[in-house]
This record gives structure tokens, sequence and C-alpha cells, in this order.
């Protein structure tokens, strides 16, 4: 219980969270945050720890107090990305056929994994580099391409490009909005328009589905 309260409160409030995890653990906070990233992307089951939000709210702390190092975080944060990428896609070769099966698992359910093949079948390879940046999809996406047919070879060279892009971008956006007096002063608002802007894809398959249901 005490576990998922945490989770709830990284997901609403990241920068004050780690923070406190900062005053707490001081270096140690390194390794956190790579466990964070590591976990949320090689854990098919792990989709709703903070992804976006975190890395706004890392680049927010780098640029208004310097507790983190962006020299250290980026390459240490993208490096957990692949690894976990990487971990997800090897679980999705080998489990792939039985985890589908079954309906839920924790906090995956099945739909999630339907929603993420039809999402590569859309797109293709740069699906790999698009799921970085929708929330669960960019848990699932690594697991959906061990277990379908893309080649590791074709995959790992979107999986390195999508996690450079996302980590930078999401990071280097949190650093230098955040000296801005406004970004600092309604931080709650602005990590819920990133979670909004991050989910909105997921909604309008949504809506799209069940209107799509409601006129035919």
């Amino acid at each position: 219980m005490e576990l998922i309260e945490f989770l709830l409160e990284f997901l609403k409030d990241p920068l004050t969270v780690i923070q406190g995890l900062i005053q707490e653990y001081d270096n140690l906070i390194y390794f956190i945050l790579f466990l964070v990233v590591f976990v949320e992307t090689g854990f098919v089951v792990m989709p709703l720890l903070p992804g976006d939000s975190m890395l706004f709210a890392i680049g927010v702390i780098a640029a208004t107090t310097g507790q983190l190092s962006m020299t250290i975080i980026i390459p240490l944060l993208i490096i957990a990305a692949l690894c976990g990428d990487n971990l997800n896609y090897f679980i999705g070769n080998k489990f792939g056929v039985y985890i589908k099966k079954r309906e839920k698992i924790l906090f995956l359910k099945k739909e999630y994994i339907t929603q993420t093949e039809q999402f590569f079948e859309k797109n293709g390879g740069k699906a790999v580099i698009m799921a970085r940046f929708i929330p669960i999809i960019r848990t699932i996406a690594p697991f959906v391409a061990g277990a379908g047919s893309m080649q590791y070879y074709k995959y790992i060279l979107y999986c390195i490009t999508g996690a450079i892009v996302w980590v930078t971008s999401i990071t280097f956006l949190g650093y230098f909005l955040g000296q801005v007096t406004w970004v600092k002063e309604n931080f709650e608002k602005v990590v819920l328009s990133i979670i909004i802007i991050s989910i909105l894809p997921i909604l309008i398959k949504i809506i799209k589905n069940k209107y799509f249901k409601k006129t035919t």
C-alpha cells in the first residue's frame, strides 16, 4: 500500500519526491533514478512508473538547484533506458506467447499489448522511437518488438535513437524552462500538462474506437 501511495505521489509531483530523495540519499539519487527508468522500460508489468514528467523534473532540479549534474544524468539515463528496453525485448522474445494469453498481469492488460501491436503495424520500425513519448506503450513496445517479427539488429538501431532523443529532449526542456519563473511557480500544472500531452494519443485512440463502435 505504501509503495502504491509513493508511486502516485511520484506521478503527481516528481519534483518534490526527487528533492526529498536527494536530501535522504544524496548521490545515491543517481542510482535510484537509473533504477526507475530501467524498471519502467525493462519490466512489461510496470508501465505506471513516471517517465516524461520525471525527466522534466530532473532538468528543472539541475537548472535551479544544481543538485543533479546534467553531464552525469543524461548519459546515465540513456544507458538505463537502453538496458531496460533490451531486457524487455528479450522477455518478449522468450515469453511473449505465454504473456499474451493472459488477460491481465498486474497493471498490464492484454488490450495494451494489442494496441501496441497495432501501433507497430501502422508505423513500422519508427514506432520504437515514437513509443518513447507515450506512457504505457513506451513500456510495452520493446516487449511487442521481441515477441513479434522485428529482428534485433533492426530494433537496436531504433532503440538507441529513441533513448537518446527521449532522455535528452525532455530533460533539457525541463532544464531551460525550469529557469522560467512561471514554470517554477506552477510546476504541478506543468507536470499535469506533460501527462495529458503524453497520454493524448491513447485518449484519441480510445475515443475513436468508441465512436466507431457506436456508428457501426
